[in-house]
């Protein structure tokens, strides 16, 4: 329409206020995934440390940094993705987030690469994995989920994983701030497929169109597929902030 163009005339009566468009639907259900959204593995000199200590030896400061280092470059469950995965590995490690045979086996295989001259060690360092002290959650946890679950949020955490995490939230005390959980080696589906997602939301019954995923890697940005909302978090070493706190801006917003 030119700039000088009248606009059309509006009937006598018709509201004169800005017609609103569409109300946004509410966000009836949130989804989290777990390693590097809700929690971090521990530093990895406290993980080798605390390895050592287990099979009865303490380790020097200078040997366990160094220990720690060719660990995460041989590949840590929680860190980096291995610079080599040796050939006898291959199928455990296609496998590790589908079976817990498959993720111990493939992640203490690698451990096992690096010879600490530490007897248990490798299985020592994947034990810390499964026991809260392990881990650390990250600031804020407690707090948004017990916003959402006051507000009648429903939540859900979304892992790909090869073991029962159900034992650290109880640790920390946030099991009753959980409603469902979605474990790909329990699933049999792995992120970024949209079944997993589907599955959590079916777990809730909640309309993926409802429900947002937070995460922070492309892998949970794969909800979108399933007709979910996303929000991607930074990431973030264990203990610092990762902005989980724009999760109540976005699922309490009027």
């Amino acid at each position: 329409m030119p700039d000088h163009a009248q606009p059309p005339h509006v009937p006598s009566g018709a509201d004169d206020a800005v017609r609103p468009g569409p109300p946004r639907r509410a966000v009836e259900a949130v989804l989290f995934d777990f390693h590097g959204t809700l929690a971090q593995v521990e530093e990895p000199h406290e993980w080798v440390l605390q390895a050592a200590a287990a099979c009865g030896v303490t380790l020097e400061r200078m040997r366990a940094t160094a220990l720690a280092d060719r660990l995460l470059t041989a590949g840590r469950a929680g860190g980096p993705l291995p610079a080599r995965v040796p050939p006898r590995l291959a199928e455990l490690w296609a496998d590790r987030d589908l079976y817990p045979y498959a993720h111990r086996g493939a992640y203490t295989g690698l451990a096992e690469t690096v010879d600490a001259g530490i007897e248990g060690f490798a299985e020592a360092l994947y034990e810390r994995l499964l026991v809260p002290e392990g881990w650390v959650p990250y600031p804020g946890v407690e707090a948004t989920l017990g916003a959402l679950h006051k507000a009648g949020v429903k939540v859900a955490v979304v892992s790909n994983i090869g073991f029962d995490i159900r034992p650290l939230f109880a640790a920390w005390g946030l099991d009753g701030l959980v409603d469902a959980y979605a474990l790909s080696y329990e699933v049999g589906r792995c992120k970024p497929d949209p079944g997993i997602f589907l599955r959590a939301c079916g777990m809730l019954g909640a309309d993926p169109e409802r429900t947002l995923m937070v995460g922070d890697t492309p892998a949970d940005a794969g909800a979108v597929n399933a007709g979910c909302a996303v929000l991607v978090l930074p990431c973030a070493d264990p203990g610092r902030e990762n902005g989980l706190g724009a999760v109540l801006d976005l699922a309490l917003r009027d």
